[in-house]
């Protein structure tokens, strides 16, 4: 075979493999960039930077939470990608606890609530926005099956929500874990798997994503989803019959990040893109799509967000829930993993 041939059907069995944007990585002008961030929100941000940085060319790959973390976990010997972004922080440091990020302080970095600043003195990542969790609530059809609303976690072991509730799986979506580690700090450890076994009892399936479950019962499908506050209230303003509940007794949540990995070949570039995650014009940008963000902002909340939501965030243990993550989801998996949708 001749060899331009023979290295042009390389290059393309590369990109069949989804490695193409691993090979571009490490030109100037050009990042690949790993998030898990909802699609609809990423696109909004993915055009705001490239708006206010048309040189440099984002190559995005978007996954679940739990997908995205698994890859960079197969990749830590030889990483694929330049930045990390919008990735919880429960797993952001439990990668850097295997030293992949290259430290770095961002422009402006100082200004941004405590809270979501590494307190290393020379940080290896930056949170730059919260999402909490809340329960769906399709109105129409629980007034059809006489199904009262529910006002604390408590309430959703119920007889009455059962085959009607439906949640995200832990293990594949961030959504789905901060709800378990929620739990664990809200109620107690026994407390919290007793809540949880009667949970499962209640539950018609586990999905793969944070917003499908509300997506699901705006769609009449379910009654109940555990999902986000900001999925509900767009779906609502866009006609759906649902009500956003956060539940009285406290609600887990979860810091979404950014870092830059030790091995990228185009670190100009990749503090070029955290600068900008963490400007106060990105922070306008998360503000219309997200719960909280690290630095206040004036921009409007979406309609139909519960105003209770930022009152009721746990005060959550990160450091805590990333030392025992993987002994939640082992647990997590054992107990309730059989009512799992497939993966498509």
């Amino acid at each position: 075979m001749h060899p331009s041939r023979l290295s042009r059907l390389v290059a393309r069995s590369f990109i069949g493999l989804g490695l193409w944007a691993a090979l571009a990585a490490a030109q100037a002008g050009e990042l690949t960039i790993y998030s898990s961030v909802e699609a609809d929100n990423l696109k909004i941000f993915s055009e705001r930077f490239s708006k206010a940085h048309p040189s440099i060319k984002i190559n995005w790959v978007r996954d679940s939470t739990g997908i995205i973390q698994a890859r960079l976990m197969a990749e830590k010997d030889n990483p694929r990608n330049d930045v990390i972004f919008g990735h919880a922080a429960t797993d952001l440091l439990s990668l850097d606890q295997m030293g992949l990020f290259m430290p770095y302080a961002p422009k402006g970095v100082e200004k941004l609530d405590a809270r979501y600043r590494d307190k290393k003195a020379a940080p290896t990542w930056t949170g730059l926005w919260g999402f909490a969790s809340a329960v769906c609530f399709n109105t129409v059809e629980a007034a059809k099956r006489n199904i009262p609303k529910p006002q604390q976690w408590s309430d959703l072991t119920k007889p009455v929500y059962r085959g009607q509730i439906t949640m995200p799986n832990p293990a594949s979506s961030g959504t789905g874990f901060l709800n378990v580690a929620g739990w664990v700090q809200i109620m107690g450890k026994d407390k919290a798997w007793a809540f949880m076994d009667g949970l499962h009892a209640n539950i018609a399936a586990y999905s793969h994503s944070g917003s499908k479950p509300c997506n699901q019962v705006a769609a009449g499908e379910y009654v109940v989803g555990i999902s986000l506050p900001g999925r509900a209230a767009d779906l609502k303003s866009k006609g759906a019959p649902l009500d956003a509940v956060i539940p009285s007794d406290g609600i887990g949540w979860e810091m979404q990040g950014v870092s830059i990995m030790k091995t990228t070949a185009n670190a100009a570039d990749a503090k070029t893109f955290v600068d900008w995650a963490v400007s106060e014009a990105a922070m306008e940008a998360y503000a219309a799509r997200v719960e909280v963000v690290a630095y206040p902002v004036t921009t409007p909340k979406r309609d139909h967000m519960p105003p209770e939501v930022t009152t009721r965030m746990i005060n959550n243990d990160f450091a805590w829930a990333a030392a025992n993550k993987t002994a939640l989801l082992d647990e997590w998996r054992k107990r309730y993993d059989a009512k799992t949708e497939p993966k498509k």
